[in-house]
């Protein structure tokens, strides 16, 4: 039998509640969560609008809150210790890019059709992209997401792709050619109004890609002049990276 805490935090029980009710029901509303939970309707909206900023829950076009990305995910990388070596062994670059552009930097990995992102160096500026940590996007609609599909021997990629129309693959096809040409991807608004992105594949020394760098930047500062300015200096920070990255593990 489990005793509940003497000073139990009553809003962290009632988000655990909420994640329990997503687990077991599979879609909410406002109205079920103050019901069952016997608060007003306004906190229970709070509570859902926070479990949606941290991919635990996704609004539909209904209002309907269903389980969101990281309830669903799987562990992304065996082995904890293999992500907090690459996040250490990358920072140095990531803080590196960041004091050159002030802008935000990110690491992430592609767990299946999905990224998550390991680490963020956040911008100083004012206006800026905030800490993505803990953040779950679809992999074809990140910046850095894209450049590691892009690397994906195709076979491999239409097992990962395989229940999507012919037309969104052909789509998703042409794309990654072009980030393969370029070297590297843009995600321009696509997850996120207001936000832009640059991101491109870190490989150890063996070739494999291993995750992936990214700039994330309010779109108002990321013009046409501005792209070619962000790639080089993410090609730069991607060969500092790698230098330390030689021997990590496949």
């Amino acid at each position: 039998m489990k005793n509940k805490p003497l000073y139990a935090l009553g809003s962290v029980d009632n988000a655990l509640l909420v994640l329990h009710m997503l687990r077991d029901r599979g879609r909410l509303t406002v109205t079920d969560v103050a019901v069952e939970l016997g608060i007003a309707r306004s906190t229970a909206h709070r509570l859902l609008a926070m479990l949606v900023y941290r991919d635990f829950a996704v609004q539909d076009e209904q209002h309907t809150y269903l389980p969101g990305p990281f309830l669903a995910a799987t562990p992304a990388v065996p082995g904890g210790s293999a992500l907090r070596e690459l996040r250490a062994r990358t920072r140095p670059a990531m803080e590196a890019l960041c004091a050159r552009l002030q802008e935000t930097v990110n690491l992430m990995v592609r767990v299946g059709t999905e990224v998550r992102f390991l680490d963020s160096v956040e911008s100083p500026q004012l206006l800026h992209v905030g800490d993505r940590r803990g953040t779950i996007l679809p992999a074809h609609l990140a910046s850095g997401g894209k450049a590691l599909l892009a690397v994906l021997p195709p076979e491999h990629l239409w097992e990962l792709y395989a229940d999507h129309p012919a037309r969104e693959r052909a789509v998703l096809t042409h794309e990654l050619a072009e980030v393969r040409a370029r070297g590297h991807a843009l995600n321009i608004e696509g997850t996120e109004q207001g936000v832009s992105a640059i991101g491109a594949a870190l490989r150890n020394g063996r070739g494999t890609a291993v995750g992936a760098l990214s700039i994330s930047v309010p779109s108002a500062r990321f013009g046409p002049d501005q792209v070619a300015t962000y790639a080089e200096e993410l090609r730069r920070a991607i060969a500092e990276a790698e230098q330390s990255l030689t021997d990590f593990p496949d």
